[in-house]
Formats: structure tokens, C-alpha cells, sequence
């Protein structure tokens, strides 16, 4: 029997073994699924916060700084590679203090290094983003995706001891690169001052410019990676409709139904994948975020609206549901799905050949009817994306007969599988981007109308208080993290698409407060910001990932100018312009959204005004007007009014002739 001396010394070795091989770090407080994930590194983890800098400084250490997020693949691969490993941990941990940053919880920073990188660097980075700070939090080298061990020194174990003896041996050097970083943010945040008028010729500009980087034959605008750009198929849309340039309907359309068959899509669940690897859309980056999603609804709403093809509404009714079945939770949308299944990247979306074979023919299908079927669906025989495994997407124009069964099989073999982890961050921003897109939607079924006033009211619940509007929270807690530009943004912009299908009089009135709000919080000096929390990231009109904030703010600026003939919006919006717009004369393609914003204000707002029972009952005609700038706002008149900002110009009782009319001018 064991004496009580020899318990202590038992428990205490235990104790000991048990603390060396299951470590727990600051994270372990924290409420972000990505920072949970990371809770347990031996690295010795802070979250963002005073704590960890003034430990910086008082230590005299090097900081380094990563940001990710939870469904991120190489996020996942450098917290294998590196952040589990004991070595790597060990230099870290003696030397530098480690933060890990959700760059979903602040967009703001993840923005402010990211344009940094793109400064230093003349080209995107990405995540992991890995930020080498002094002490003093001041930048001297960026990365994103750094191996454990590499040739040269670029790997963790040769990178992290190399600055550790710069900072220790040569301080002129260390302040060199520093120097050269803090110009590189200079050059990110330079005002591009717009110091000449445009001209709608712009529009010419910005349409040779995406027709240089168009893929004719796939769609998209870029070799590999390709990302779908929302904003910019849209604005492809608009041009055609102001101009009715065929060539920007062509693009649009191609690339619209090129994703809609290809593998960024997912043909057997529905719903769009983060990005493809390749230039045919086929293999993709198995995740699926809520704003790539969001952001393409509309779009493809607007695209059936011109064709009617039953494509389209296909991919719109698809996706929702999609977003309804593994994202929606007490009224609420979650952030996004992992890549990887079960440890294996797209192991919940992919195929084996003789597995579906094998199994039709259990089920009587003719060899030919299989080959087809197959055949269409782009499950080879040799696999087409890992070993003997493929991913779908469609390959032919001929749909064949029995393809929806196949495809219920095909979702009775993901049962078994176990679904991506699902990050459960509720994010104001990305939610509003949903609830747009319901309201979108709404016009091919009223059932999505009364879908998105029940998310918007359950969002407004959650996170809009009397003191405000909040960022992000989990699904149980209160939020705490203020709301920052994109939720003030994407949220109006949402509101407004709701007031223009309800004409709900409690939308105007919230509109009204959130721009009073946005424009104390993130309009300082005539300088937008991303925050209002000291961070001082500038807010910039970048599309690619996801549409800018600011210009998605400044079109509500202009759209409320309309509907509350405030002036004081458009003058805010016109100042914007003139002192960051430079990107407009320079590349207008790069910034699409910024450039529909300028086209709106350059065309103006028609406001057609009546009573709420005509708008209503004319709906339809309203919504097939050609003119992509119309708004529809209730006022006690029995005839049809077409208003400019301040000023009515034509007036009906019949709303056909109004609209003929109204068209006529715009020619």
C-alpha cells in the first residue's frame, strides 16, 4: 500500500507529465472558435490585447503576430507543421511573445497587414498571415504561410532563431527594416486624391480593362486562383443595362454559368465553394464561406431576371436552402465550413468511381445509362482530384434522364460522412449579406420575403442594443465587440433592400440611425476607418475577397440621399471620392463596386413614388425597368411620380406609360 509520500509524489509527477504533454495557453479564455482551436500549442499564445505588448516590452522581446481563421486549410497546416511542434514552440516561447488573431473577430487589423504585405511585398497575401513586430509592435517582416523546416531560412526553426539574434546583435539593421515597413504603410494608406472630373467614359475604361483579363473560354476573371468577384460581374451587369453593351452581358453571363457547372460549385448539396485551384472552376478549396454565398445570390437573381434561365434560379434556390440547412441556428447565420473532413481536404465532397458504379448496378442501370450519367457529373474512373477519387461538376449541355436519382444517392453517401466543422461565429456583416440576398431572392418567391424579415429581426435582436451595433458573438453569449464600417455597411445595405420589397416605414427610421452612427464612428477628417477602436486601419475599396465596406457604405449614402432628400449623404459620398477615388481614373476595374457607385451618382436616382397598394400591385414592372438606378418609395399620391433627388419629372396613373417614358429618357 502507498504511503501518503509516496501519493504526493506521484500526483505531482503526473501533474507534471499531464501540464508537459497537454498544454493550455492564454487562448483557452478566449471565445473564437479559431483561437479555441490553437488552446492547447505548446506556443505559448496571447490573444490581442494590452497584455501581450506591455509583456513585449517589459520582457524586451520580439512579437510575433498570427492571424487566421478557423476554416482556413494552410491555417491548419502551419498549426501541424509548426505550432504543435515542441521545437518550434520552445524558440517562441524564449524569445518572442505569440499572438493569434481570428481575422474574422478583426477584419480591421487582418486589412491594415494585409495592405502592408501588399505594400512590401507588390502582390496579395493571405492566410496564415505571419507579422514580426519589435517590441515596440513595429512591423520589420511579414509572411503568410511559413513551413517547420525549409532550405535556406526560410523555414520556422531557421527564420525564428535568425531574428532573434538580429534584434539581439544588430538593432541598426532590425530599424532599417522597420523603416522600410513603416514606409510601406505610408504607400498603403496614401490618400489617391481624384484631381480631374470623369466623364461616364470611365465606364469604356473599366470594361477594356476586365475584357484584358477575361477568360473567354471558362469565365472568370484570372488564370488560377479564381474567385468569383461578385462586384465585378455585377457591375458587368450594369454596364450592359446603361449601355446595353452586349459584350458585358456576355461575360457576365458566361462566367455566371461556367461557375454555376463547375466545381466551385457544389452540384450534389448546392452552394458555392470558397475558390477554385484551377482555370475551369473544377477543383476547388472545399470551403464554404457565408459571404462568397451571400454575395453571389443576387447576382444570379438578377441573371435570371435577363434570361429566365431556369439555371439560375436553380443555383438561387440551391444555395439558400443550403445556407438554411447547415449555417442557420436560432435564426442566425454561422460564418463558414472547414475545407477538410475527417482530416482529408473536400473528404466529405468527393467520389469513387467503382463505389457509385458498383452501386447503380445494384439498382438495374444499363452500362450505358451509368457511363452517362457519370460521365456528366465528371466522376472518372482514374479520379480527377485525389488518387482514385472526383470531385463533380458538369461536363456536357445533355442532362440525363435519371440524374436527380443519382444525385440523391450521392447525398445518402455524405450522411455517412461526417459534415466540415462549422465555424458558429455570428457575424453583423456577414449576415446582413444573406439577408440582402433573401430579400433578392423574394422576387422569384414571396416565401424568401417573409425568410429574410424574420433573419433580419432575428439579427437586429441579437445584435443591435440601445448602445449600439456589435461585430461578432457565439451562439449563447452576449456580444461584446463593437460593430465595425462592414457591419454598419452591409447591414444598411441590406435594410434598403428590404424597404424597397416591404416599404416597412421602421427600416427608413433604423437606415436613418445607423448612417448618423456610421459616419461619427468611421468618418474622421474626411478619412474613412474600418473601426473606431484606435487600430487606425483605413478603410479602402478593394472587392476581391468580398465587396469593400466603404463602398458599399457610400451607395447607401447615395440611396438615402434619395429616399430622405438629405443632401448632407451625397456631399459626404462626393468628398469620398474626390479625396480617395484616384483608383477610378487609375484601374477602375479594380474597384467595381466604387465604380457603380460613381456611375449611380454620375446617372442619378430615379425614385418612382406612389401609394404603398400601387408600388405593390406594380412591383413587377418596377422591377424589369431596365435602368439599374431605381428606387420605389411610398407617398400618399393615387398616380405613379418619377422624381429625380428633389424634384419630380413625369407623372402617370398608369405605370407602364411612366416606365415608357422614363426609359425614353434615359437613351
Amino acid at each position: 500500500m502507498l504511503n501518503v509520500r509516496q501519493i504526493v509524489f506521484f500526483v505531482v509527477t503526473w501533474s507534471f507529465l499531464w501540464a508537459e504533454h497537454n498544454h493550455t495557453n492564454a487562448l483557452i479564455k478566449e471565445n473564437s472558435p479559431y483561437l479555441q482551436q490553437h488552446a492547447h500549442n505548446p506556443v505559448n499564445w496571447y490573444p490581442w490585447g494590452e497584455e501581450a505588448f506591455d509583456k513585449a516590452k517589459k520582457e524586451n522581446k520580439l512579437i510575433f503576430l498570427s492571424i487566421g481563421y478557423s476554416t482556413c486549410h494552410w491555417c491548419h497546416v502551419m498549426e501541424e507543421e509548426s505550432f504543435t511542434s515542441e521545437a518550434v514552440a520552445a524558440l517562441l516561447n524564449e524569445s518572442y511573445v505569440s499572438i493569434k488573431v481570428d481575422r474574422e473577430e478583426f477584419p480591421q487589423l487582418d486589412k491594415k497587414y494585409q495592405k502592408m504585405y501588399m505594400a512590401v511585398h507588390g502582390k496579395r497575401g493571405g492566410w496564415p498571415l505571419s507579422v514580426f513586430m519589435s517590441p515596440e509592435a513595429e512591423v520589420f517582416h511579414l509572411a503568410t504561410y511559413i513551413p517547420r523546416d525549409a532550405y535556406g531560412s526560410m523555414g520556422m526553426m531557421n527564420l525564428l532563431p535568425s531574428f532573434t539574434r538580429l534584434h539581439q546583435e544588430n538593432a541598426e539593421e532590425l530599424q532599417a527594416l522597420v523603416e522600410e515597413h513603416k514606409q510601406a504603410a505610408l504607400r498603403a494608406n496614401a490618400k489617391g486624391h481624384l484631381n480631374t472630373q470623369l466623364s461616364a467614359g470611365v465606364m469604356d475604361k473599366a470594361l477594356q480593362d476586365i475584357a484584358a483579363e477575361f477568360d473567354p473560354e471558362n469565365g472568370g476573371f484570372a488564370s488560377r486562383p479564381k474567385f468569383p468577384e461578385a462586384s465585378k460581374i455585377a457591375l458587368l451587369i450594369d454596364i450592359y443595362k446603361l449601355s446595353g453593351n452586349k459584350k458585358a452581358l456576355h461575360m457576365a453571363e458566361l462566367t455566371l454559368k461556367k461557375m454555376a457547372q463547375g466545381g466551385i460549385y457544389d452540384q450534389v448539396g448546392g452552394g458555392f465553394f470558397r475558390y477554385t485551384t484551377d482555370r475551369q472552376w473544377q477543383m476547388p478549396h472545399f470551403e464554404k464561406m457565408l459571404y462568397t454565398n451571400a454575395e453571389l445570390l443576387p447576382v444570379y437573381v438578377h441573371m435570371y431576371a435577363l434570361t429566365a434561365d431556369p439555371l439560375y434560379k436553380k443555383v438561387v434556390d440551391e444555395t439558400i436552402a443550403q445556407m438554411e440547412k447547415y449555417f442557420m441556428k436560432e435564426g442566425v447565420y454561422l460564418s463558414a465550413s472547414d475545407a477538410d473532413s475527417d482530416g482529408e481536404e473536400g473528404g466529405y465532397f468527393i467520389y469513387e468511381y467503382g463505389e457509385v458504379k458498383n452501386h447503380l448496378e445494384t439498382q438495374g442501370w444499363k452500362p450505358d445509362e451509368i457511363e452517362e450519367v457519370l460521365a456528366y457529373l465528371g466522376i472518372e474512373e482514374d479520379g480527377n482530384i485525389d488518387g482514385d477519387f472526383s470531385h463533380t461538376h458538369i461536363t456536357g449541355d445533355h442532362l440525363p434522364l435519371r440524374i436527380e436519382e443519382v444525385k440523391a444517392y450521392l447525398r445518402e453517401v455524405r450522411v455517412k460522412r461526417t459534415f466540415p466543422f462549422i465555424d458558429s461565429k455570428v457575424i453583423t456583416a456577414w449576415n446582413a449579406m444573406m439577408i440582402k440576398a433573401l430579400f433578392a431572392a423574394s422576387r422569384l418567391g414571396n416565401h424568401y420575403l417573409t425568410l429574410a424579415e424574420h433573419r433580419l429581426e432575428a439579427l437586429l435582436k441579437r445584435m443591435r442594443t440601445k448602445e449600439g451595433l456589435y461585430h461578432q458573438t457565439l451562439l449563447g453569449k452576449e456580444p461584446k465587440q463593437e460593430g465595425l464600417l462592414e457591419d454598419y455597411a452591409f447591414l444598411m445595405d441590406a435594410v434598403i433592400e428590404g424597404y424597397e420589397r416591404t416599404y416597412n416605414k421602421a427600416y427608413l427610421r433604423l437606415l436613418r440611425d445607423l448612417a448618423k452612427e456610421a459616419i461619427e464612428k468611421f468618418y474622421k477628417q474626411k478619412q474613412w476607418y474600418l473601426s473606431d477602436d484606435g487600430i487606425g486601419a483605413v478603410a479602402d475599396f478593394d472587392d476581391r475577397y468580398y465587396t469593400s465596406a466603404l463602398s458599399v457604405m457610400l451607395e447607401n449614402l447615395v440611396r438615402l440621399s434619395s429616399l430622405t432628400e438629405d443632401l448632407s449623404y451625397h456631399k459626404i459620398v462626393k468628398e469620398t471620392i474626390g479625396n480617395s477615388g484616384a483608383v477610378l481614373k487609375k484601374s477602375p476595374a479594380k474597384a467595381p463596386k466604387l465604380l457603380h457607385v460613381f456611375l449611380r451618382l454620375k446617372r442619378g436616382d430615379i425614385i418612382l413614388k406612389s401609394k404603398m397598394k400601387n408600388l405593390r400591385k406594380s412591383s413587377k414592372e418596377i422591377e424589369a425597368m431596365h435602368y439599374p438606378f431605381v428606387l420605389s418609395k411610398v407617398e400618399e399620391s393615387d398616380k405613379y411620380l418619377a422624381c429625380r433627388l428633389n424634384s419630380c419629372f413625369a407623372y402617370d396613373r398608369n405605370i407602364t406609360a411612366l416606365i415608357n417614358h422614363i426609359e425614353k429618357e434615359q437613351k
